[in-house]
């Protein structure tokens, strides 16, 4: 159980004290069943965890590989150790039959034992954050290689140890694991700590989003060991995970802010519209002053529509002297009435019997 207990004001956090009574509770055996299982069966392939990746060779791991740990090219690049375009054509030339590591080798740009040290630090550092507690479960396939090839394979229970190592490590340093993953940020103790070499490339890094894994990337370190720095920084008061960004309180008003810029601009619109409106009173009650004010404005155009306001005020005016009177459309004749197409000298009845005359002759 860890104990924390509040510090004098002006004082760096003390370290907190580690209950080693339940040491073996906090870090159980057997991190892994499956990965357990598998050296047991001497298996061959990959491992797939949620944090990282494990390769076996008879049940041995070869190689590891997680997001959070920076992979053996950039330590072997990041200080001129091996020059970048040397280890791309080895990883380009690379087959079943001769691995990157081999191909290094055998060219004279690097040494047996100086690419062993290197591959086994990558190897524990990806393995420490791959068997990291996860939730969901690991998937394993059978005659997967790594491209690298053999360097030195390693039991899968020394790997175990090591990483229940590190872990029990860390925790003594400082017990809140938050610095790990988050950004972090300086903090402004009130009496700072002498730092060394290590610690003061990694405060200065430290700008508010730049992870414990991207200051491993920029320093070509392991990503274990800049943790360790990172713990101790944390347990002195140097450093700290940086604050969620605050929610604003009323998030929509940065939306209603332009409402007040679209109502002013409506009426700058529609401004023009007493201009078109003044002349009509002009026109009904000054039509001696218009006369002489439009031309010049308007030219033709006013000619043009002032007769159209008197013809709509004085009816009498108009074209057409008897308003009551049907528009001029062509007139429909009117068909004759029964009496006149009965009378005697109508074509019709003469026809008529002309026929009966006939017929009675008959």
């Amino acid at each position: 159980m860890t104990a924390l207990r509040a510090t004098p004001a002006g004082l760096p956090p003390r370290l907190p004290s580690r209950d080693r009574s339940t040491a073996g509770e906090r870090a159980p055996r057997g991190l892994s069943p499956m990965l357990s299982r598998l050296a047991a069966e001497r298996a061959t392939g990959v491992l797939l965890r949620e944090c990282g990746t494990l390769y076996l060779a008879q049940g041995r791991v070869v190689h590891a590989e997680s997001p959070a740990a920076p992979g053996l090219d950039v330590l072997l690049t990041a200080h001129g150790t091996l020059d970048t375009a040397v280890w791309q054509d080895a990883v380009t030339r690379a087959d079943d039959l001769h691995g990157a590591a081999r191909l290094l080798v055998e060219s004279g740009r690097l040494t047996s034992g100086t690419l062993e040290l290197c591959h086994l630090g990558a190897l524990y550092d990806a393995a420490y954050f791959a068997l990291a507690p996860s939730s969901a479960p690991g998937r394993f396939r059978y005659g997967t290689g790594h491209w690298l090839g053999p360097v030195r394979p390693v039991p899968v229970a020394a790997v175990e140890r090591e990483t229940l190592r590190r872990r029990d490590l860390l925790h003594r340093i400082w017990p809140d694991p938050g610095t790990d993953s988050a950004p972090l940020t300086r903090a402004d103790p009130p009496r700072a700590p002498a730092l060394t070499a290590r610690q003061r490339a990694v405060v200065a890094l430290l700008d508010g989003a730049r992870t414990a894994t991207d200051i491993a990337r920029a320093l070509g370190r392991p990503a274990f060991h800049t943790l360790v720095d990172i713990r101790r920084l944390a347990a002195a008061g140097v450093l700290a995970p940086r604050p969620p960004h605050p929610t604003p309180a009323h998030p929509t008003h940065p939306d209603r802010e332009p409402t007040p810029q679209r109502i002013h601009a409506e009426p700058a619109d529609r401004e023009p519209t007493p201009q078109r409106t003044h002349p009509e009173p002009a026109d009904r009650g000054h039509a001696p002053q218009q006369t002489r004010t439009e031309p010049p404005a308007r030219g033709p155009t006013p000619q043009r529509t002032h007769p159209d306001p008197p013809d709509r005020r004085p009816a009498p005016e108009r074209a057409c002297p008897h308003p009551a009177d049907p528009p001029s459309l062509p007139v429909r004749p009117r068909p004759p009435a029964l009496a006149e197409r009965l009378a005697p000298d109508d074509p019709d009845v003469a026809l008529l019997r002309r026929v009966r005359d006939a017929l009675e002759a008959l």
